[in-house]
């Protein structure tokens, strides 16, 4: 895995895909109310923790020596980077949308990354109400699955930018650089939307921008990061530059997630 082998990447995300599986079944079993609050006043639910538990217990199998970072062991203790920056570690968010799951919205999502070097290589994402789930390696390519058919997989892709572009604009964390920034799209189609879904919609050539110009954890973009480059877009700062991944507070201050490199 190293020296990320294709076929060992393939393999790897497919028994990602699995353990991706398990903890969205995790989920659909559990309750939606808030056990507690985080420092952060972000809530935690059983399903946070059901998920949590099924794919740490599963990457532990797979992968002994790769280290976890998971958003709720990360809350209460220390995360556990790896010394060597171009290590692998997974990056894990157990219940990426809370806040919709405890609404009773279906856009909530299982989101699991292998990191290396300081980026993405493969995302896996599961949204357990939709039945559907979007995987890629970067520089393979990305698919995803149609509900109820899990066992055929289609290639999905980002698509040049339209005239008027479809613009994914989170449901509950709308900051003011961001809406600024939207404001000063002359033209454009805005879909709201919780969790990593909006990366998803990206990467399947459904929509063709997502900003986000607030700080958000490292969590919460990598598998999103990962599959939209897998299907040709990128992910970058708003001035192009690469994110940085594995800073000691893992947060992304900001981040514009594209369908067509060539109008960032």
């Amino acid at each position: 895995m190293a020296a990320f082998d294709l076929a060992a990447c393939v393999a790897l995300m497919n028994d990602l895909t699995t353990v991706a599986a398990q903890a969205a079944a995790a989920i659909l079993q559990s309750h939606r109310e808030a056990l507690r609050l985080k420092a952060d006043g972000s809530p935690v639910t059983a399903a946070d923790e059901a998920a949590e538990k099924v794919i740490c217990e599963g990457l532990k199998s797979l992968a002994p020596g790769v280290p976890i970072i998971s958003e709720e062991q990360a809350a209460s203790r220390k995360a556990g980077l790896p010394g060597d920056r171009s290590a692998a570690y997974f990056l894990v968010d157990p219940l990426d949308g809370t806040r919709e799951f405890i609404a009773g919205r279906n856009e909530f999502t299982v989101n699991i990354a292998l990191v290396t070097a300081g980026a993405p290589k493969i995302g896996v994402i599961a949204a357990p109400a939709f039945d559907v789930t979007w995987r890629g390696i970067v520089g393979h390519g990305a698919d995803r699955t149609a509900p109820g058919e899990r066992a055929f997989w289609a290639a999905i892709h980002t698509r040049p930018r339209p005239r008027k572009p479809v613009v994914m604009v989170s449901r509950s964390h709308l900051d003011p650089n961001t809406r600024d920034y939207l404001e000063a799209l002359p033209q454009k189609v805005t879909e709201t939307c919780g969790s990593s879904i909006k990366f998803c919609r990206i990467a399947e050539g459904a929509a063709d921008l997502y900003p986000r110009l607030g700080p958000t954890h490292d969590w919460d973009v990598a598998a999103g990061h990962a599959i939209v480059a897998a299907a040709g877009g990128a992910v970058t700062a708003p001035d192009g530059s690469p994110l940085i991944y594995g800073t000691g507070d893992l947060l992304i201050p900001y981040f514009v997630a594209t369908g067509d490199p060539r109008m960032t």
